[in-house]
């Protein structure tokens, strides 16, 4: 049975240490007592996790982990040894990161992004905080305007390195980020150029006329928690409208332009007015 990932499975038979249930191919596997439901019957069907106990046997659980084979997510270390570090999934059975997958020796209480995979010589599933041997940018299926999900990796000199799609790496350049960012943030994002090289442009915030109704529902929905009025107009500072806004000059000038064509906003000396509150 596939391990690092959810089955559903059905209950077959009880015995003094759990449930066991099987897939569709026979497959059984342990459901210890502690994961076992209050009230069940034989053949219904349960959703859980399997993975490799301190034993190294398959077993299952109802609980959730952070994350699942093949996927990156960001882990807090929660102890160490001479071999390596533990990070905390969310299981019983913490997950082994082994020194030759540190790019930098784990410590405990630090918080790092790491990929999940299984060690095809030990069958265990293990982390890798060298994240970028995972990805592989030769067949990006994306295009221009493409809606993603990025996490982010490391800083660069240019911008950040980002996850994109847990798949491919990409990069938001410097004068496309308009909000703090920390290793592992998660964050919506559009792409914005697959480039000759095979390089992904990111951006975060949806370009062109797309960009301009999201922007507007920002802007709106400031207003309306600011009591109908922003300090802001088409003389304000871009840091100012990135500090408040979170976007860009032009791209506020963009959505300021269309709620005033709406009928949405009034424009005073002194800012943005909203016509109707909480409409």
């Amino acid at each position: 049975m596939e391990i690092g990932v959810f089955h559903e499975l059905t209950i077959v038979k009880e015995r003094d240490q759990g449930l066991y249930l099987t897939d569709d191919l026979g497959d059984e596997v342990l459901l210890p007592n502690k994961y076992v439901p209050e009230s069940f019957e034989f053949g219904d069907t349960l959703r859980v996790f399997v993975y490799l106990d301190h034993s190294e046997r398959e077993v299952a659980t109802t609980l959730e982990p952070y994350v699942t084979v093949n996927k990156f997510a960001l882990l807090k270390c929660v102890s160490t040894t001479e071999f390596g570090g533990f990070l905390d999934w969310g299981l019983e059975k913490n997950l082994f990161i082994p020194f030759k997958e540190q790019v930098i020796k784990v410590r405990k209480g630090e918080w790092y992004l790491v990929h999940v995979f299984k060690d095809e010589k030990t069958n265990r599933l293990l982390a890798s905080s060298k994240t970028n041997r995972f990805l592989n940018n030769n067949n990006i299926t994306l295009k221009a305007y493409d809606k993603v999900e990025v996490i982010a990796s490391h800083p660069s000199d240019k911008g950040w390195n980002v996850i994109v799609d847990q798949k491919y790496s990409g990069l938001v350049y410097h004068d496309e980020i308009f909000q703090k960012i920390s290793v592992g943030d998660v964050i919506t994002a559009y792409v914005k150029k697959v480039r000759r090289d095979n390089k992904i442009d990111i951006t975060l915030q949806q370009h062109g006329y797309r960009s301009i109704d999201p922007n507007a529902d920002i802007i709106v929905n400031l207003l309306n928690a600011e009591g109908g009025f922003l300090p802001l107009t088409d003389k304000s500072t871009p840091q100012k409208i990135q500090e408040i806004l979170q976007m860009s000059k032009k791209n506020f000038k963009k959505a300021v332009g269309f709620l005033y064509k709406k009928r949405k906003i009034v424009l005073d000396t002194d800012g943005i007015r909203l016509r109707n509150p909480n409409s």
